[in-house]
């Protein structure tokens, strides 16, 4: 750990830590100041997957504790948010979801399911997804693995989620190798984890839904639908005055086929223009928009 922290420190990256939460239960008041000390930013604790009024304790207690150290929390393997990171703002995120790691034993992280999640889960508060699959594939061609696993739905779809889904604790969570050399990983690299505005521009549960989001001047925009595909218009009004540049990355012209492929397009935009969303099946749209220099 002390080479792990070492390196990270060099390279201005703050450490996070994964623990079972029975482990953390046991160690909480060594290992917490232990953690504060070698300059650990948060612990991720897992595993949970219950709760019952002792767990419901327990999740008050890890907060608290961590608040005296400095640590932040993001609760993996949890039950919905309950308003407790209004009390302990150190409480980033949590589960309490039915998430991308589930592509790995099982069908049932469709397009479909991610676009109603903004109607249901989302409403209770920041959520730990884990998104950014970049494995894509069609519905046919898709079959739950451990290693290196698949994700129904394009490209597009994807990366948009990290303007739809709320977390100040984001994921990528594929493996490193699978962003190399790929041209939207710019788009989750540029991505904030914390937003000042926020606008629905529209959206039908379990069909489509377009999300803005504005950190300082740069805009995020994200459009994703279900296995249905979707054409919409988009209208910028939101972005107020002045002059701005668009990054669009969209699904390709075969994405039905190729769902990795996507498209990507600059253009002049201002609170005038209307920009049309075209969507295949599993399909979205991921927008940057930042102000002319």
């Amino acid at each position: 750990m002390p080479a792990i922290l070492a390196h990270a420190k060099e390279k201005k990256v703050g450490i996070w830590l994964w623990a079972h939460w029975s482990d953390i239960n046991r160690q909480m008041d060594e290992v917490f100041p232990m953690f504060e000390k070698w300059g650990v930013a948060g612990v991720k604790i897992d595993f949970m997957n219950r709760d019952d009024q002792w767990m419901v304790n327990y999740y008050r207690r890890v907060v608290k504790k961590a608040a005296e150290h400095h640590l932040m929390i993001d609760f993996h393997g949890a039950y919905k948010p309950d308003g407790l990171r209004r009390t302990y703002p150190n409480l980033m995120t949590e589960e309490g979801v039915m998430g991308l790691e589930y592509t790995k034993w099982s069908a049932r992280i469709t397009p479909d399911h991610n676009v109603m999640l903004p109607f249901t889960r989302m409403l209770a508060g920041p959520m730990d997804y884990t998104p950014g699959g970049f494995n894509n594939v069609t519905r046919e061609q898709f079959e739950p693995r451990m290693r290196k696993p698949m994700v129904m739905g394009t490209r597009a779809h994807q990366i948009a989620l990290y303007a739809i889904f709320e977390s100040p604790f984001q994921m990528a969570t594929d493996y490193p190798e699978a962003y190399k050399g790929e041209k939207e990983f710019e788009y989750i690299k540029a991505a904030p984890t914390t937003w000042d505005e926020t606008h629905v521009v529209n959206g039908k549960p379990g069909d489509y839904i377009t999300v803005a989001r504005r950190h300082g001047r740069d805009w995020f925009v994200g459009s994703i639908t279900g296995w249905h595909p979707n054409e919409l218009e988009l209208p910028l009004e939101f972005l107020g005055r002045g002059e701005f540049i668009a990054q669009i990355y969209s699904d390709a012209p075969d994405a039905n086929e190729n769902p990795k492929h996507t498209t990507l397009e600059e253009k002049r935009v201002s609170s005038a223009t209307v920009l049309r969303v075209k969507m295949v099946s599993g399909g979205g749209q991921a927008i940057r928009i930042r102000p002319v220099q």
